[in-house]
């Protein structure tokens, strides 16, 4: 009967559990009495009959749902919550504490529609320390970087800071890449029992993410077609969301069946008629800041009047590149400058992406009931932020001088599941990455992928033989690219060439743990000891950046929680980077520049998305494979 209640109140809040079985979790029904108890104190104070902890008074306050200004407004918090909005002192209870905000304006804390919080390198708990001052209250965490790691803990993970009073809400989408492809075996596998798991265990999971095998989605005989279509079907279950990844679907038959398939979302527009054509086919256009400059001016000109299936967003984004730019209030400042009307722009980076995510009760606006997450600005057109309450509390001003974070940051020790996830089994040897020529050859004809390569078939050259081997050639922009398997422990490499990327300084190599979405270990190179040195810094430090340069590791960036982020302050981890950044201008590269980000994000968004080098497996010992049709090639001949 209980449970039976629970899911009956649960029903009437909006919280997910209108589906929730008899057999709830404990911690699903804690957190419904808690809900309830919540509640029923906010009407008390609503009705000034309990003291309220905060008024913050006198602003002009942005009305999510009217999209209009209301000027001369209190907003009355009791603990975490808003309990009042009204004209200022109209509210007739008492509160402990009264702070001006006469002259400012409020809008609601930022929600990320679309966000890889592994990108930024730092645990959830630093990640508000970072984001917070920028306005960004609350992430849907599109969880797939860490799922492959950590499997079934991959929500426990991420509500860990929360629950230690973090006050970065984080609501997590689960992985559907988990594992992206059938070709390869990590830490987790999710399938119809585990995303059904998820979703009944924690009210925080809000959706499937990312679904973007599109190939196991839309051919029945794919091999992978089963797994993610079980993976939504237990979401519709429970009546969460599925979020889509529309890469390359660009055709208006593509569109309509990606629409179709009940993929509610897509993150990858890249061109404005094609964001036009699937907003007006009903997907949610989560839309990151260089598609905005193209996309809201074509919106205006084409005279279309409602953006509320609209949302901005960030994606991936690292520390130091956030600490340079800003996190949400740059993306939203990005939109302004890109012709979105601001009340437009404040409303997608926050009410918008609640009410599709289906938590438009919990946050996305400034009203009763949601939680106090209030941005005071003081000039609207450039997002210029003067104080951030996250949860009722000032989580962001200007102290001495400086603007940044207020509150304490929870000290966590992360288990050991999440600490020590490196298992390459031995020290890999420059012998590894040797590409030996077939006898007598004395040339060769060799698969020559590229980053953001994504022709149905593979390009080709021919390369030299020396000595009965085949060798990086950076004279020529050939390198070197090797993925050393992580969680085997056999410490098998896959290795093949690429062209127009890596470096040109002699005995130097760049590897990283950060691989879609498997994160196995690339390395980047032109000389085989400098990529075997640069691999066992990365295994050495369980996870990050390795830069060899002349043969010595001269820039490193440890992350040592799955090898994909670290629980250190914010200043300490940008200042890595930013030294790798440093280490790399002082080295020549293919096609000039620093550090090669366009390999970076080759790596980090699984490109070229056919023909992938995996790390080997049974069948394939080179690893080099087609991953829409199981085709396998060698990488010389």
């Amino acid at each position: 009967m209980k449970n039976y209640m629970a899911a009956k109140i649960c029903l009437a809040l909006g919280l997910l559990a209108s589906v929730l079985p008899l057999h709830a979790a404990k911690g699903v029904t804690q957190a419904l009495d808690a809900e309830v108890e919540i509640r029923q104190e906010l009407i008390q104070v609503a009705l000034a009959r309990q003291d309220a902890d905060l008024i913050i008074r006198g602003a002009t306050v942005l009305n999510a749902f009217t999209a209009a200004w209301m000027a001369n407004q209190d907003i009355v918090i009791h603990g975490k919550r808003i309990a009042w909005v009204g004209p200022a002192k109209q509210w007739t209870g008492t509160a402990n504490k009264v702070v001006d905000a006469s002259g400012l304006w409020a809008v609601p804390g930022f929600g990320e529609s679309h966000k890889h919080i592994e990108s930024s390198y730092l645990t959830p708990e630093y990640e508000a320390a970072l984001v917070i001052p920028g306005g960004n209250t609350w992430t849907v965490e599109g969880s797939h970087e860490l799922s492959n790691v950590v499997g079934m803990k991959n929500v426990e993970f991420w509500v860990t800071a929360e629950d230690a009073g973090s006050p970065l809400k984080i609501f997590p989408a689960i992985g559907s890449a988990t594992p992206p492809t059938v070709y390869e075996k990590a830490g987790g596998y999710y399938g119809y029992k585990e995303m059904r798991t998820f979703l009944e265990e924690d009210l925080r999971v809000v959706a499937l993410g990312e679904v973007m095998d599109w190939p196991a989605v839309s051919n029945p005989d794919a091999e992978g077609n089963e797994r993610i279509w079980g993976m939504m079907k237990a979401t519709w279950e429970q009546r969460a969301v599925i979020e889509g990844h529309g890469a390359g679907l660009t055709s208006l038959n593509d569109i309509n069946a990606f629409a179709a398939a009940g993929l509610s979302s897509d993150h990858e527009v890249r061109g404005a008629q094609e964001g036009i054509e699937k907003l007006q086919r009903g997907v949610f256009l989560e839309i990151r800041a260089d598609t905005a400059r193209l996309f809201f001016p074509m919106l205006l000109k084409a005279g279309i009047k409602d953006w509320s299936n609209i949302s901005i967003t960030t994606d991936d984004r690292d520390v130091a590149a956030t600490l340079a730019l800003g996190a949400m209030d740059y993306n939203v400042r990005n939109a302004i400058n890109s012709g979105a009307p601001p009340e437009q722009a404040f409303l997608m980076a926050s009410y918008n992406t609640a009410r599709h995510f289906n938590i438009d009760h919990l946050v996305g606006a400034i009203a009763p009931g949601r939680y106090a997450d209030v941005v005071l600005i003081s000039d609207v057109d450039s997002v210029e932020i003067d104080r951030v309450y996250a949860n009722g509390r000032l989580a962001a001003q200007t102290l001495d001088g400086d603007y940044g974070y207020t509150l304490p940051i929870p000290q966590i020790e992360y288990p050991a599941w999440s600490q020590n996830t490196m298992n390459v089994g031995k020290r890999v040897q420059a012998e590894d990455f040797v590409i030996k020529a077939p006898a007598g050859a004395t040339k060769v004809t060799a698969a020559l992928m590229e980053p953001f390569y994504f022709a149905s078939t593979f390009p080709t050259g021919e390369l030299p033989v020396v000595e009965g081997l085949i060798n990086a050639d950076p004279s020529n922009g050939i390198s070197k690219v090797a993925v050393v398997d992580r969680y085997a422990g056999t410490g098998a490499v896959a290795k093949m060439f690429w062209k127009n990327v890596g470096p040109i300084t002699p005995r130097s190599a760049l590897a990283s743990s950060q691989m879609h979405d498997i994160h196995n270990i690339w390395v980047l190179g032109n000389d085989d000891e400098a990529m075997a040195l640069a691999a066992n810094a990365v295994a050495d430090m369980q996870g990050g950046w390795a830069l060899v340069s002349d043969g010595e590791v001269v820039a490193t960036v440890a992350l040592d929680i799955a090898g994909l982020m670290t629980a250190r302050p914010v200043a300490e981890v940008a200042a890595e980077v930013e030294a790798l950044n440093a280490a790399a201008d002082r080295m020549r590269w293919i096609g000039g520049g620093g550090l090669p980000e366009r390999m970076r994000f080759a790596f980090l968004t699984a490109s070229p998305w056919q023909w992938q080098l995996v790390a080997p497996y049974a069948g394939n010992p080179v690893g080099f494979v087609n991953v829409t049709t199981g085709e396998t090639h060698p990488v010389i001949w």
